[in-house]
């Protein structure tokens, strides 16, 4: 590993919430930075290792703890979806958007920002990009974001879908499209979560070309 050690550090929202959040720095200067958005299980280890995928390929990347109003430290398995819909269903969008935005102001010296969202954080990403300052956002497998579309985003944005994905139907990758034509949309021979190495979904192939077209999406918006 090139990348230094994962930091536990604390962020302060505007209203005064104060968060959890971990981060890695890349090794030289960065090229931006990155925000991970978390799936409805937590800052799991899978989050924590994008944390570090995205600090080796050069940026400054955090991931906020987007429980921590409801509930701290949760790090939930990955084989039941009841206790983390349950604590989504509790977070107010407009306090993600609170959190997300201490986050991109924590990596913010480190050049422009972007966010990168997984399950859950993939519809928070669409949020954010419609509403935080941000060069671009990279949503997979978002299922809520065909609820958003009255919202249009800001900054370019890229989906990633797998096209085996029981909860996100190909009709609501179609009404994305048509809502937001400007989005760049990505559909794998894979299920929901096929990036996470801890589902039994994962897809190793899928998630390595997601990562390589993400990773030049963001050498093209972020540096």
């Amino acid at each position: 590993m090139t990348h230094h050690a994962l930091a536990a550090v604390k962020l302060k929202a505007v209203d005064g919430h104060v968060l959890d959040a971990v981060r890695a720095e890349p090794v030289g200067r960065p090229r931006g930075g990155v925000v991970i958005v978390q799936e409805i299980f937590g800052v799991t280890r899978h989050i924590r290792d994008v944390v570090h995928q995205y600090a080796d390929a050069g940026y400054a990347a955090i991931a906020p703890a987007l429980f921590d109003r409801i509930e701290r430290g949760v790090d939930l398995p990955y084989d039941d979806y009841a206790p983390g819909r349950a604590l989504r269903d509790r977070v107010r969008p407009e306090h993600a958007l609170l959190d997300l935005k201490a986050a991109i102001d924590a990596v913010a010296p480190a050049g422009k920002v972007a966010v990168v969202g997984y399950c859950w954080g993939g519809s928070l990403a669409y949020l954010a990009a419609c509403h935080l300052p941000l060069a671009c956002a990279i949503a997979y497998y978002g299922g809520q974001i065909v609820k958003l579309l009255e919202r249009t985003p800001k900054c370019p944005v890229m989906f990633h879908f797998g096209e085996r994905d029981t909860l996100i139907p190909p009709v609501d990758v179609e009404r994305i499209k048509q809502a937001y034509p400007l989005g760049h949309y990505y559909v794998y021979p894979a299920d929901h979560g096929f990036n996470c190495t801890d589902r039994a979904q994962h897809d190793a192939q899928a998630a390595r070309l997601a990562f390589d077209r993400s990773l030049d999406f963001l050498h093209r918006h972020v540096g």
